[in-house]
């Protein structure tokens, strides 16, 4: 059969054995019906919380509050999306129960992640709230370095450091915009995630996307239940209880297309359950009839992270460990990865500054797999170039690269070989331990040869990094 997989800014042609599957997400199975009025949807969540008082009776005139929304990572920018919808609702709320204009701050929740610049502020808020509120000096992205403006809680019962924006603990009311779409880090986003990744440090994330949480075995596949969950879940209620107050959460479950199948609001330790209940028909799909032992999808050049993710060498090891953690359910063990990506070297310096440090990094001082590198974490977090681009360039932060690198390993744990097919650079590929063929048909051959009895069964994933994931199961497997 004839298939196309993501390359560069285009598409790659394969030929694949006529009996291999093919899933697309949303298409192969369907996804759950999404909402009609999206709207009305999010208004009646927002008016009957779960496990809190409403907004009506939450706030009063001369309260401060905080509106927090995910950046652009996830979640949509069509006129209805999540963000768009829930903000202009939660703010008629306040406005009537007496909270003024001038007492309302709009954190972008953008943690390690770059800063949006103006412009995507807008088109993830939508023109009318932007104009309100961003002249005004009230959006704002979170700033992890900007040591005037975060609290350190100390530790939580975990042990773990809780560090988190000081707006946002100072103010008299939070409501986190979240969506709950699947996610390879702890089963979803939205609920207690959001919190405990988006408005934080990179000493509090390193509580959690690192080795010894990442690399157990109840983090592949892809779980709820794992240790990163638990970590996600405590970190938050510390935030809660030191703050005095519990997260407003308000979440969507989204489809494949981030348009919203249900929405909840209220707190987050009864809410996210609640949501996941109803994310789970969509997201974990028990699909397969076998295990497979070759997955062949495409890598983009701009996906989730940003321009350049398909080709800095050490996010595209991060993505085909993601497709591992969410689909090992359906793999053999030693399973076989081909992937194309253009592979030419770009780091997209600029938006992600830290990471050629940190690839060449990894080719020398007796590294010899990723967990190496991260004895590197606090010397890179604390220079100063690096974090200067986070706060002032639109740049990741420097510990991002990190939490990455603790991802990329899952990879080679999981798999007896993976094919970079189409890559201009070779070295790049095979630098991160990875093979190159110029072709899928190439790649196919070898893989077949080497790593299985001839007859493979191959998974093909096209769309992979286009459309938002799920997390595939064995037909009849209970979750």
């Amino acid at each position: 059969m004839k298939l196309q997989f993501e390359y560069g800014h285009g598409l790659m042609d394969a030929t694949l054995p006529d009996n291999t599957d093919v899933f697309i997400a949303g298409e192969t199975v369907a996804d759950p019906k999404h909402l009609n009025d999206p709207i009305l949807a999010t208004k009646e969540a927002i008016l009957n919380p779960i496990g809190m008082p409403p907004i009506s009776q939450s706030v009063k005139r001369g309260d401060k509050v905080a509106i927090v929304f995910p950046d652009k990572v996830k979640g949509g920018n069509q006129d209805t999306s999540h963000r768009k919808v829930s903000i202009p609702i939660v703010l008629e709320e306040l406005y009537k129960a007496g909270v003024e204009k001038k007492d309302i701050m709009l954190i972008c929740s953008n943690g390690l992640h770059r800063k949006m610049t103006k412009d995507e502020l807008r088109m993830l808020l939508g023109d009318d709230i932007f104009h309100e509120f961003y002249y005004s000096n009230q959006v704002v992205n979170h700033d992890s370095e900007d040591y005037n403006n975060i609290v350190d809680l100390g530790y939580n019962s975990y042990g773990d450091r809780v560090i988190m924006n000081k707006y946002v603990y100072d103010c008299n009311f939070v409501v986190m915009i979240g969506h709950t779409l699947g996610n390879p880090y702890g089963g979803y986003s939205g609920g207690y995630k959001h919190s405990a990744t988006g408005i934080t440090h990179w000493k509090c994330i390193k509580a959690h996307h690192v080795p010894h949480v990442m690399h157990r075995g109840d983090f592949t596949p892809v779980s709820k239940k794992s240790l990163m969950r638990q970590k996600f879940d405590q970190i938050s209620m510390h935030m809660e209880e030191k703050m005095g107050k519990k997260f407003f959460c308000i979440d969507a479950v989204l489809d494949t297309y981030s348009r919203q199948i249900a929405v909840f609001a209220g707190y987050a330790k009864e809410m996210q359950e609640k949501s996941w209940e109803i994310a789970d028909k969509r997201t974990f799909v028990p699909w397969a009839e076998k295990k497979y032992d070759i997955m062949v999808f495409g890598m983009p050049q701009a996906f989730h992270y940003g321009n350049g993710m398909g080709t800095n060498p050490i996010l595209m090891l991060q993505a085909i460990s993601a497709q591992i953690v969410r689909h090992k359910r359906v793999m053999r063990d030693n399973c076989v990865v081909i992937c194309s990506s253009i592979c030419n070297g770009y780091f997209h310096d600029e938006e992600f500054p830290s990471y050629r440090e940190t690839f060449e990094l990894f080719q020398k001082d007796y590294n010899n797999i990723l967990p190496d590198v991260e004895k590197y974490g606090e010397y890179l977090s604390n220079k100063k170039e690096y974090i200067d681009k986070y706060r002032f360039n639109n740049g990741y932060h420097p510990y991002h690269g990190f939490s990455m690198i603790s991802s990329g390993h899952i990879a080679e744990m999981n798999c007896a070989a993976i094919y970079i097919v189409g890559a201009q650079e070779t070295g790049y590929a095979r630098a991160m331990g990875m093979k190159t063929r110029s072709t899928f048909e190439e790649a196919l051959k070898d893989a077949t040869k080497k790593y299985t009895n001839g007859n493979p069964n191959i998974l093909a994933l096209p769309k992979t990094f286009k459309l938002a994931g799920v997390h595939l199961a064995m037909k009849g497997e209970s979750l």
